[in-house]
């Protein structure tokens, strides 16, 4: 090896690894980002507002870098316990990360749930900021423009320049490895802090209660998103199977608040609680690379959002 007084600093390439934080209101796209980056599925999407209750780590890995996302649940206005928890969830992540993308839809209008979290955003004065306006596709080009202006004024306005704004499709995936690529040099010098491979640092339990979940949400009426709570009682492999042919058995329950919304779960005859497992356990299957067979129960915890101690036993 030469001496350090030989070595050219400009040929030695730098390795660049730390954590980029999603911030918006809820809905603005930022699980859809997280996914398209990591390039597989490792937060859940619904078009219901606030259905990511955990910060998924998503980890993009690339030669001489390693970008690990944080997807915070939407800042929102608390109505419960959950929501003043989920709330906290997010200032404590905005705290810790190395820098901040804030994504703003690009077919809604700045509105004061946009200003709220920016005016929040320009408080915290060392940690460089990215404006990330998605959902691009969804707009014709003067539209896309005025949004473009409207969130660079809003910085000026709060007195703050953003590193970028960068405008991106992650359902057209339009410009998705250029978000990485402008988050990258912002992170600090440092070797890899996860291995090869990892594309989350979500324990599997966790990550299969989400993908239960999100196919509990899908096409229920507007009150029930926040009543729904899933959790995985156990995950074990079946006994005496073949070598070439493994089962895993997993044991789930979904909470909901009130007697009266067990029928819109389980369903006529069971038949949507059937459909929520058959397409939870096709993704469930596609992570964990094993067959499994689910089986659900639905389960009532009274007015759980309000009750610490419910709270507590179902993970928040």
């Amino acid at each position: 090896m030469a001496p350090m007084s030989a070595r050219n600093p400009e040929t030695e390439a730098v390795h660049r690894a730390g954590f980029a934080c999603f911030v918006g209101r809820p809905n603005a796209g930022k699980s859809t980002l997280t996914n398209a980056l990591v390039g597989q599925k490792v937060a859940i999407t619904s078009n219901r507002p606030q259905t990511t209750r955990h910060t998924v780590r998503g980890i993009v890995h690339r030669p001489d870098a390693q970008l690990i996302l944080v997807d915070t649940p939407g800042l929102h206005k608390p109505r419960t316990l959950l929501g003043e928890r989920l709330n906290d969830v997010v200032r404590t992540t905005w705290a810790e990360v190395d820098v901040i993308g804030f994504c703003l839809p690009a077919d809604q209008k700045l509105g004061p749930g946009d200003k709220f979290i920016v005016k929040e955003l320009a408080a915290i004065k060392k940690t460089p900021k990215v404006a990330i306006i998605t959902k691009t596709d969804l707009v014709d080009s003067k539209t896309l423009a005025e949004q473009l202006i409207a969130v660079d004024q809003l910085g000026k306005e709060l007195g703050f320049e953003w590193q970028q704004i960068v405008p991106v499709s992650a359902v057209g995936d339009k410009q998705v490895q250029l978000v990485a690529d402008l988050l990258i040099p912002l992170l600090p010098e440092s070797p890899p802090l996860y291995p090869e491979g990892d594309l989350t640092d979500e324990p599997e339990q966790v990550m299969v209660a989400e993908l239960i979940r999100e196919a509990a949400l899908e096409g229920v009426r507007d009150e029930l998103p926040h009543s729904i709570a899933v959790v995985v009682e156990e995950m074990i492999p079946r006994e005496n199977r073949p070598a070439d042919r493994p089962l895993l058995d997993i044991h789930a329950n979904v909470y909901i608040e009130r007697p009266s919304q067990k029928g819109i779960i389980i369903g006529p005859k069971g038949s949507r609680l059937k459909e929520v497992g058959m397409k939870s356990r096709k993704h469930i299957e596609a992570l964990l690379g094993t067959p499994v067979f689910l089986d659900l129960h639905v389960k009532v915890a009274k007015d759980w959002q309000r009750d610490p101690k419910q709270l507590r036993k179902l993970g928040f």
